[in-house]
């Protein structure tokens, strides 16, 4: 995947100040879900660390009921307690799993950070096993630095 052709249009994307940040993270989601044909559903949750839960900001694909997830329950639940990208190439491996859609088989979390602290994280599901590299790792741990600059 042309990763490096869709870094401009992500840093238009966010640099658009006439919209909402959470326009703009939507309009991430959006573009990252159509260009990457094994991107099915990208989202974005953010901490509440206050209650230990995240929330749903922006996402495109398939709506979800899983709009508030607790610190430590599921993929996203790990990553905002391990501050670690987690790549799960088959998620019926996974006992700790949140099952979003029966299509689903591999997922990707990356946290998201500012200023050193967790505040959130993007979350892709692909309905391909195995579909991630480390330059998926690579280039969502770059599209979160940019996020974190809008925030």
């Amino acid at each position: 995947m042309p990763f490096d052709r869709l870094q401009p249009k992500i840093k238009t994307i966010l640099s658009n100040n006439s919209e909402t940040v959470e326009q703009r993270l939507t309009e991430v989601c959006e573009l990252l879900q159509t260009s990457i044909g094994y991107y099915d559903w990208v989202g974005f949750y953010f901490a509440n660390k206050a209650e230990r839960t995240l929330h749903l900001k922006a996402f495109a694909g398939e709506p979800t009921d899983h709009t508030v997830i607790p610190f430590g329950k599921g993929i996203c639940g790990q990553v905002a307690e391990s501050n670690k990208n987690f790549v799960v190439p088959d998620v019926k491996a996974q006992t700790n799993y949140i099952a979003c859609s029966i299509y689903v088989k591999a997922e990707i979390v990356v946290p998201l950070f500012k200023e050193g602290e967790n505040i959130g994280q993007i979350d892709i599901d692909s309905n391909t096993a195995d579909p991630f590299s480390s330059e998926d790792e690579q280039f969502l741990e770059w599209v979160n630095s940019q996020v974190a600059e809008i925030l």
